[in-house]
Order: structure tokens, then sequence, then C-alpha cells
């Protein structure tokens, strides 16, 4: 794959999660994995706008598993440098656990997706990954677990 917009991006490949859910054979698992470096539009605004391409990736993923049901699946996308944009994550994670704190919280993911705050969504249900610096940028991977 070859990712062009993290947002666009990460509800692709929420979408593929899903299909690969819904056509699997009873009994297996599914893991996909992605790489490469998609960009983030940066929205216009005069609040809060803390996150990176990664994080953006994997809120419109969890936005998109949330309107179709997350049972089953999980999501990754992580710097493997241990950085994304200008924050001490090196990405984040999406999962049905993670979504049900999401709607405790009544977060809306348009909130933080239209102004490119996904740090600050992923720092409220504990969806960040934190591994400091690696040393090592080969590149971004995404992995998706469908159970």
């Amino acid at each position: 794959d070859q990712p062009g917009i993290a947002r666009e991006f990460g509800a692709a490949f929420a979408e593929r999660c899903l299909k690969a859910r819904a056509s699997k054979r009873a009994g297996k698992k599914l893991c996909m994995i992605s790489g490469g470096e998609p960009i983030v539009q940066l929205a216009t605004t005069d609040g809060p706008q803390k996150g990176g391409r990664n994080q953006e990736l994997v809120l419109a993923a969890a936005k998109q598993l949330s309107e179709q049901g997350c049972l089953g699946i999980a999501i990754l996308s992580g710097g493997t440098d241990g950085e994304d944009g200008p924050t001490d994550a090196a990405g984040a994670t999406i999962d049905e656990e993670l979504l049900k704190v999401a709607k405790q919280l009544h977060l809306k993911f348009d909130d933080y997706l239209s102004v490119n705050n996904s740090y600050a969504f992923f720092e409220q249900i504990g969806g960040l990954i934190k591994t400091g610096p690696t040393h090592t940028n080969v590149m971004d991977i995404r992995v998706g677990l469908v159970d």
C-alpha cells in the first residue's frame, strides 16, 4: 500500500479489517500489516493541535470502526523511530475496549479529527503508544488484528 492522506488511509485500513472479519473462515485469525508514511493535511485553527500522522490515521480508523462495530478488531499504527509528529508518542492503537472508554467520555471523533488534535483524544482513553526514541527510523507500520 502507498498511504496518502492519513485520515483517508485510516478509514480505508479499518474498512479492510471489517471486510476481512466478515469474509474470514470460522476460527481463523488474521493479521494485516502495512508500511509507509502518510501525510496529515493541517487544519487552520486557534485551538489545540497536537498529534502525528499515525495518531490521526488510527483516529480515523477508530471513527470507522465505531460506526460499524469493532468487535474482534484491533489497529495499531506507529513510527519505528518512536516518534509521531511533535509528540512523545510513537503512534496510537484502538480496539473495542478503548472505543468503550471514548464512548463513556462522550468523545466525538470529528471534534479531534477536524483540527488534527488526535493526541488529546488518545491521551484521554489510554491509546497512545509511548516507546521513547528507538534511533531506528525504518518507516511507519500499521497492524490490523482480526479475531
